[in-house]
């Protein structure tokens, strides 16, 4: 389900670029405003959207990305003719399955999921601050709890989604004058390839349902329709915030 019953956005010639947008939170982003007439862009791993097996992928230009390459986000970001919307989702714990703990590891955990995301935020600046959409161009990040949390598990995962809130707050006043909002959308628990090991484990998953009021695990879709909204024009004098969509596990004393 990609609409809500009482809910309806019109992004009807609205360009919007997703990385990550091929599974989990960003295809379910990308999927909402595609179904609310937007021309979306996702951008993933692999060489051609046809290479992920049981996807149709055919309503979306496709961009192959590794957000670790400078280079391919300064192609990416060249191709576009034009943005008015761009959703930094693309990023991953535990790179390669190794820890975190290890420098380079952890460095490169900071690349995937802050750095790759400046970067491609910098790269389509002057795209952006020519849009014309009302209530301004909008920039999205993907935050976490780890923004907000200690995770002993992933230190540079965890301090990549803080620095990401941080960076939401100094790009939106930098770019206020070029009508460009900057916000982010710290997801609690939500039910994707990134977390699929984690939800099969009941020992790992009931320290944190205990703590959500909602007592459910998120979906994608709880997390796109709050991007949807932070970029219509519902959200125009919204800039340099982190909505939290967590079913209210951070509220727990």
């Amino acid at each position: 389900m990609h609409t809500w019953s009482k809910v309806r956005y019109d992004y009807r010639g609205v360009r919007v670029l997703v990385t990550g947008g091929t599974s989990g939170i960003g295809e379910g982003i990308a999927r909402a405003y595609a179904a609310a007439g937007a021309e979306v862009t996702i951008t993933g791993t692999r060489g051609a959207a046809e290479e992920y097996e049981g996807k149709d992928l055919s309503g979306f230009r496709y961009l192959p990305l590794d957000v670790r390459d400078a280079a391919a986000i300064a192609s990416v970001a060249a191709s576009l003719p034009a943005l008015d919307v761009l959703v930094n989702n693309a990023g991953a714990a535990y790179p390669g399955g190794r820890s975190e703990y290890e420098p380079d590891v952890f460095e490169e955990s900071l690349r995937i999921n802050l750095a790759g995301a400046y970067r491609m935020t910098h790269a389509c600046r002057d795209k952006l601050a020519a849009s014309t959409i009302e209530g301004g161009a909008s920039v999205i990040g993907l935050a976490s709890m780890t923004s907000f949390f200690g995770n002993e598990y992933v230190p540079g995962y965890g301090a990549a989604k803080a620095g990401l809130a941080q960076l939401t707050k100094t790009l939106a006043i930098a770019w206020a004058a070029n009508r460009i909002r900057v916000n982010a959308v710290a997801a609690g628990l939500i039910r994707s390839n990134m977390t699929a090991a984690m939800l099969a484990d009941e020992a790992l998953t009931a320290p944190f349902m205990s703590r959500v009021p909602l007592a459910r695990v998120g979906t994608p879709h709880d997390i796109a329709g709050a991007v949807l909204f932070l970029s219509s024009p519902a959200a125009s004098y919204i800039t340099g915030s982190t909505l939290v969509v967590d079913g209210g596990f951070s509220i727990r004393g």
